[in-house]
């Protein structure tokens, strides 16, 4: 497994548990949107910051399809 392919799943169960909510239905809302591949791709950034940051960025890029930053 990647080191990419951890943290996202390390990121969409940490994402899940803070909503309430499981992995599952999580992923789904994501693919719903299209941004599972956006957010995966964003390990870069998002590893390096703050995960409140990676969620506010999630949170945006599924209510607007864009990042917030």
């Amino acid at each position: 497994m990647t080191r990419e392919m951890s943290f996202f799943i390390y990121l969409l169960e940490q994402y899940a548990g803070d909503k309430g909510r499981s992995a599952s239905d999580v992923l789904r809302e994501w693919d719903e949107h299209g941004v599972t591949q956006e957010i995966y791709d964003m390990y870069e950034m998002y590893h390096q910051e703050s995960i409140c940051n990676a969620y506010e960025d999630i949170d945006h890029l599924v209510a607007t399809g864009k990042h917030k930053w």
